[in-house]
């Protein structure tokens, strides 16, 4: 029978059997071991390459956390093309690229191809065909011995081979200890004022000019 005048609700509307929907995480310790051992696998399927991709270095946003400097989505191509490198060829070679990224100051463009062009010295790029490798690809001996060298099932990250790191540094101190300047709104309210008055004050210093001048005579 429907529910008549204020549509109500039933006090026995919400028993349900909510043990069988209920979601529980009591499996988190077991998939933490899983999934470390899913990433020593992937390390050692892939060595001695690593895991992850080169990423550029990158201004945090807004104006409260821009001091900062993190990893960001890829690099430019602008950067790709000052440091030589096909943007086919970079996401081949374990560089990550964005190509909607724009470059803002000459700065960062400096840097991040600066961090591609040492990528580059370090690179070690096997060939695809050991009998007939290409230029820039690594000889029969250098792939055994960075295959040597490579320990199986560690983790190798880029990240950890080129670190981003902040070097700026905020100087703390007492308030006394600091110069003091003039507040940004009295400055503001001075230059205003004397936008203001200009034309009062050439008059009155000219009147006042020409007082003296008379005094004279």
């Amino acid at each position: 029978m429907a529910i008549k005048h204020n549509q109500q609700i039933q006090h026995n509307h919400f028993r349900k059997d909510w043990q069988r929907r209920v979601r529980v995480h009591f499996d988190q310790p077991g998939r933490k071991l899983r999934r470390r051992q899913a990433r020593h696998e992937k390390a050692a399927k892939v060595a001695p390459r690593p895991v992850d991709k080169l990423r550029p270095v990158v201004r945090c946003p807004t104006l409260k956390y821009n001091r900062r400097v993190r990893a960001g989505r890829g690099f430019s191509l602008a950067e790709l093309k000052a440091a030589k490198i096909p943007r086919k060829l970079a996401s081949t070679i374990g560089i990550s690229v964005d190509p909607r990224r724009q470059n803002l100051s000459e700065e960062s463009l400096a840097a991040n191809v600066e961090r591609l062009k040492t990528y580059q010295a370090r690179l070690v790029l096997f060939p695809r065909k050991v009998k007939s490798p290409k230029d820039g690809e690594a000889s029969a001996d250098d792939m055994k011995k960075h295959r040597e060298s490579g320990h199986e099932g560690k983790v190798k990250r880029a990240h950890s081979a080129f670190p981003i790191t902040n070097k700026f540094q905020i100087e703390e101190g007492k308030v006394a200890d600091f110069e003091s300047e003039p507040a940004a709104y009295r400055k503001l309210r001075d230059a205003r004022s004397e936008a203001r008055l200009i034309g009062v004050r050439e008059k009155r210093a000219k009147a006042k000019e020409d007082e003296s001048a008379a005094a004279k005579k």
